[in-house]
């Protein structure tokens, strides 16, 4: 399970309808509602600037969140919807969804990389090149992985590390099904591929002025 799942905070909005909407955003606050997990919908209010810069972060919609609202059970959520303004692009309504422990849902998972002192091609002078710093995983809610290891031992120059590598938890699987992706690769350092591509620049030549004798 995740070591830290966000906190979101919130209250509860007294009222419905565009009038309280309105008041809402006069007091720079953006109006949402809180629904699922079989209890009432719960009308609430989000400070405009913390979830502008949570959706500025990224990943706000594939983010479990837990949902602070005084007065209330802490719950963890989900963001099902942003509605936006459509001349300006500014969040103006906002829906979560509450989560049970056996809720599947999609999250992006960071991937640690361990072992590099023993990754043969690495002590030559390799570079691990990171193609997917996270994986886009469907989980369920109550076995959320805090990351996904990804170890390097034995990988030399040209050594690829794919999703297959990777020892996924239990009930998890990731978004991409149809290949076996690549998480990240041990790349030849840039002294060694300069060299590589002078010494085919020459090979090409020397060929190219044999042709010419021959002919």
């Amino acid at each position: 399970m995740a070591g830290q799942i966000p906190d979101f905070n919130a209250t509860v909005r007294t009222g419905t309808g565009k009038g309280a909407a309105r008041q809402a955003r006069r007091e720079e606050l953006v109006p949402g509602i809180v629904y699922g997990g079989g209890a009432d919908p719960l009308p609430i209010n989000v400070k405009y600037n913390e979830l502008f810069k949570a959706l500025k972060d990224g990943r706000f919609l594939s983010t479990l969140w837990n949902l602070k609202v005084e007065g209330q059970d802490d719950v963890r959520v989900i963001c099902r919807g942003v509605q936006r303004d459509v001349v300006k692009d500014l969040p103006t309504h906002v829906d979560f969804m509450r989560l049970n422990r056996t809720s599947r849902i999609n999250l992006f998972i960071p991937v640690e990389f361990i072992n590099e002192d023993a990754a043969p091609g690495i002590k030559k002078g390799g570079v691990l090149n990171t193609v997917r710093p996270e994986v886009e995983l469907k989980v369920t809610a109550g076995d959320i992985p805090e990351k996904l290891v990804a170890d390097l031992t034995g990988l030399n120059v040209g050594d690829n590390i794919n999703i297959s590598d990777i020892e996924l938890p239990a009930g998890s699987r990731p978004m991409i099904t149809d290949r076996d992706f690549v998480i990240a690769n041990i790349a030849a350092p840039s002294g060694l591929r300069s060299s590589e591509n002078e010494e085919g620049g020459e090979a090409e030549g020397e060929e190219a002025a044999a042709e010419e004798t021959a002919e």
